[in-house]
């Protein structure tokens, strides 16, 4: 059984159940409902810092090169703290770590409420964001330790629903602190660290870990070493061997609908004319799209999994980064009248973001073996995410001070998302081998 090789160092993991063709691990729903909390922390802590932005620059003389070092800062600081706290994790279990990365992030982000000065701001944002990135990975994991392959796709598209639903909310309620007075800001960002401390308090009380690999079927029979023994540092570097997870991490690179939540609210203040509460509320019909694009997205890739194997996650991905790139151009290339036309464009942004992790995070567990697996999510999403959205803050906050954001979208946001669906096509080559490795291998160790 899978507790008896994961117990060591994840608690007891879920029994499998049932036949081999069944890996129903108990706990998972509620785990998915515990972290939903942890991750609307991770995604609410920079999509909350940008919408209130405006504000801030106001309050502290500040301005869109600065929003832009500020984002790339806390980036930067995140890359290495995601191994930092994957490693964390495998001294003192992932439970604890999730509970000390929100309390850590709650401290920062009070300190930011109390930020005086430009210095203060920097610091106190980037080691929050520092704190709370340390979620990303470990979640990645936990979920595809919950779910077997068929199904990760729905429960990753039902977690970032979930996510994204309860930050649609948040967003725009922390953005309206801003309409009280030049502290609104201040009241948002210790309104923020409240919810980092609620967050760490359920997952004390309601999350169960259910052990690495608890959800392949193939680790039932596993030996100790398949899944108990931590990775190696030859064998994380191994993970940069696999071609299907470097075309996924190099594929952030050219994620250019990073910059959407970073530049949003501030384009449609500076360049759009509208008040920072008013442009906020685009922050909503984004969430409700992101919401029906994880939900669904999810169902979908489902039933392409069924009906098209392999193949119909990669045409859903190349799909996922072309429809952003259209409601990106129609959004923010034209000038209309009212707020109310620019939310139907985020809303449509928010739908084709949506699309991507039921899809992006099935792919990458499919082709790295379950040891590897909060390692694997650590590199990509922590260190090679952290320094895409870095780069494009930076860069991109000095060229909008340069040109426009209005360009910085077109050239940026709309060009790097046609060549990243280019890119992708190369998983037809590559990414059935990748899976069919995987599976060979852990049907070794079961023998």
């Amino acid at each position: 059984m899978v507790e008896d090789v994961t117990s060591k160092t994840q608690g007891p993991a879920a029994n499998v159940a049932g036949t081999a063709g069944e890996a129903k691990v108990p706990h998972r729903w509620r785990n998915l409902a515990t972290l939903t909390g942890v991750m609307v922390v991770d995604n609410t802590e920079a999509s909350a810092t940008n919408s209130i932005f405006p504000a801030i620059a106001s309050s502290l003389h500040l301005d869109s090169g600065h929003l832009g070092i500020m984002t790339a800062a806390g980036k930067v600081l995140s890359a290495p703290f995601g191994p930092i706290w994957v490693k964390i994790s495998d001294k003192i279990g992932r439970k604890a770590t999730l509970v000390l990365t929100g309390l850590c992030g709650a401290v920062f982000g009070a300190m930011a409420g109390f930020a005086n000065g430009w210095t203060m701001l920097l610091i106190s944002v980037a080691l929050m964001s520092a704190s709370v990135i340390g979620a990303q990975p470990i979640v990645n994991a936990v979920i595809a330790d919950s779910f077997d392959d068929k199904e990760r796709g729905k429960a990753s598209g039902i977690l970032y629903g979930c996510i994204n639903g309860l930050a649609a909310l948040v967003g725009p309620l922390l953005a309206q602190f801003t309409g009280i007075d030049s502290n609104g800001w201040r009241y948002a960002m210790w309104t923020l660290s409240g919810i980092m401390v609620l967050a760490s308090f359920i997952v004390i009380f309601a999350f169960k870990d259910p052990g690495v690999g608890a959800s392949d079927i193939q680790v039932s029979g596993a030996s100790a070493k398949s899944v108990d023994e931590k990775p190696t540092m030859k064998e994380i570097l191994g993970l940069f061997k696999i071609p299907s997870y470097d075309i996924m991490m190099i594929s952030r690179f050219l994620s250019g609908h990073l910059l959407i939540p970073i530049f949003g609210i501030q384009f449609l203040v500076v360049e759009r004319g509208f008040t920072n509460a008013v442009a906020s509320m685009v922050l909503l019909p984004f969430g409700i799209g992101a919401i029906i694009g994880n939900v669904g997205g999810g169902w979908i890739v489902k039933w392409l999994d069924v009906h098209f194997q392999h193949y119909g996650r990669i045409v859903f991905i190349q799909f996922a980064q072309l429809f952003f790139a259209l409601g990106a151009f129609l959004g923010t290339q034209f000038s209309y009248d009212g707020i109310t036309i620019y939310g139907v464009f985020w809303f449509l942004m928010g739908l084709s973001q949506g699309l991507n992790p039921p899809v992006n995070r099935p792919i990458v567990a499919s082709v790295v073996h379950p040891r590897l697996r909060g390692q694997a999510y650590a590199i990509w999403l922590t260190i090679f995410e952290t320094i895409a959205w870095a780069i494009f803050s930076v860069a991109c906050g000095q060229l909008a001070d340069f040109w426009s954001i209005q360009k910085v979208f077109l050239y940026i946001t709309v060009g790097l998302l046609v060549l990243n669906a280019i890119l992708l096509a190369g998983l037809y080559k590559t990414y059935p081998k990748d899976v069919r490795r995987v599976e060979m291998a852990l049907e070794a160790e079961r023998a």
